[in-house]
């Protein structure tokens, strides 16, 4: 079994997987002031929900945004699984030839995403991660990552509309009955559904004019993907679980 782990910027991911099925999915905040004993505390907590011991793990592959974590987490593994994890970094293989400058300023997280589109969806593929911040990553049919695009995320965009301003309020954000918004709230949830998901359509179209591919898959993943995904026709899959399958693959790749 694999212990899959991604450190995000808002979230920690971890999956369990098993026979490249996976069996178990959990979350915890991402805060660098939490210590290897607390992670291995926290991985003791999952295992024992999955029903599983530090002995059925075979393997850990870690992907990281945050550095700060990665000391505190990585230790937490050690003690808790007794394995040395993968790192996802520049040298590791991937199966995706990153084309950007440079390569390896490109996140771990944006290139398990487009190994596990890849691999499972194929290419030609654009991979949209609504995250803290919104990535779009273009693979083309070689498996060659040849650009991308980076924007506020969904979640981002609308904390900042209520902490810099004085009167307006917290709100839920999802779509409103209406355009024709008639209260504060309202008003705010038309004004953030149709912006982001405007902008999501615009800059989808705009990837597949300029690469010549019009029929481009384009697959979604992420906290608020399903959302948006189920209020466009411009997404074609929404998969949360894209960055298990990416970290399986480079798992496989680099386990010899």
């Amino acid at each position: 079994m694999l212990a899959a782990i991604d450190i995000g910027n808002t979230n920690i991911t971890i999956g369990l997987i098993d026979n490249d099925k996976l069996v178990g999915r959990y979350r915890l905040t991402t805060t660098s002031s939490r210590t290897s004993d607390e992670f291995s505390f926290t991985l003791k907590t999952f295992a024992d929900m999955a029903g599983i011991t530090p002995a059925d793990i075979d393997d850990v592959i870690i992907s990281s945004v945050v550095p700060k974590v990665m000391h505190s987490c990585r230790n937490g593994v050690v003690k808790f699984f007794g394995v040395s994890p993968i790192i996802v970094r520049p040298g590791v293989k991937s199966g995706i030839s990153v084309q950007m400058d440079p390569p390896r300023s490109v996140g771990a997280d944006r290139i398990a995403d487009c190994a596990g589109a890849y691999y499972e969806y194929g290419g030609p593929v654009l991979v949209i991660d609504f995250g803290t911040a919104t990535t779009y990553d273009f693979v083309d049919e070689n498996g060659s990552f040849k650009a991308g695009v980076i924007s506020v995320g969904f979640q981002t965009g609308a904390n900042a509309l209520w902490t810099q301003t004085a009167q307006l309020p917290e709100i839920e954000i999802k779509k409103p009955r209406t355009v024709l918004a008639k209260s504060t709230q309202t008003e705010m949830q038309a004004g953030i559904f149709y912006q982001y998901i405007g902008g999501t359509e615009y800059t989808i179209r705009q990837i597949k004019k300029e690469t010549g591919c019009p029929n481009l898959k384009v697959v979604a993943t992420g906290g608020l993907g399903r959302m948006v995904s189920n209020y466009t026709k411009m997404i074609d899959v929404y998969d949360p679980n894209l960055i298990f399958k990416g970290l399986n693959i480079i798992y496989k790749k680099n386990k010899g």
